[in-house]
């Protein structure tokens, strides 16, 4: 990865981020959880870009029609978030594996 990679990066970043910070209020609390959530134990392929992206089309989409963020996702947040990434190979997968490999050794 060279220097304008990482500049590319940053300024993809960025332009996201002020799309986040354009949602309504209750839209940007509900991504953000959902963000730290992912970056916790999401998928492996999160630096992809595309369901950080793809959650903010979507929100886009719920403002536009004039639905609330509850009303989009439902009440469970969580289910909705571990719902986007079931089929995904998570951290917590690949950690777990490490854990389970060692003890039967």
């Amino acid at each position: 990865m060279g220097i304008q990679d990482i500049i590319e990066g940053k300024k993809q970043w960025r332009a996201h981020m002020a799309r986040v910070r354009a949602l309504p209020p209750d839209y940007q609390i509900v991504y953000k959880e959902m963000q730290r959530y992912f970056f916790k134990v999401g998928p492996t392929d999160l630096p992809d870009g595309s369901l950080l992206s793809g959650i903010v089309d979507f929100f886009e989409e719920g403002v536009a029609g004039g639905k609330g963020v509850l009303e989009l996702i439902g009440t469970d947040v969580a289910a909705f978030a571990d719902d986007l990434i079931k089929d995904s190979r998570t951290y917590a997968d690949i950690y777990q594996e490490s854990i389970s490999g060692k003890s039967e050794k």
